[in-house]
């Protein structure tokens, strides 16, 4: 895995588990954690990815972010909520879901 594949691969885990400590990254990437502390600098350039030392610290992805391309686009967010009346219940806790996972947050 390159450095770029690496970085894409910390955005994507930090977007799913909003938190990672250092000593995680450095074991799943098997890489010093000079050069997780390099990955995050460079990224915290470009995403809202912020690191607290201490009891709790780690590094963090602002709230409310995620990547764009796992959002679905208004189209597609509208027809599965007019969907909602429409299905049993059943499938309405799965339309729901999709909408929990792939809709835009609303709020920041």
């Amino acid at each position: 895995m390159n450095t770029l594949e690496r970085r894409d691969k910390i955005i994507e885990l930090l977007c799913e588990k909003r938190f990672l400590t250092m000593s995680f990254l450095t074991t799943e990437f098997r890489v010093a954690r000079s050069t997780i502390q390099n990955d995050i600098l460079e990224l915290s350039l470009s995403y809202p990815v912020f690191t607290k030392k201490g009891t709790g610290g780690g590094v963090y992805i602002a709230k409310g972010y995620y990547r764009d391309k796992d959002y679905l686009n208004s189209k597609q967010k509208e027809t599965i909520e007019s969907l909602l009346g429409e299905v049993d219940e059943e499938r309405k806790a799965v339309l729901e879901s999709i909408l929990k996972k792939f809709a835009r947050p609303s709020a920041y």
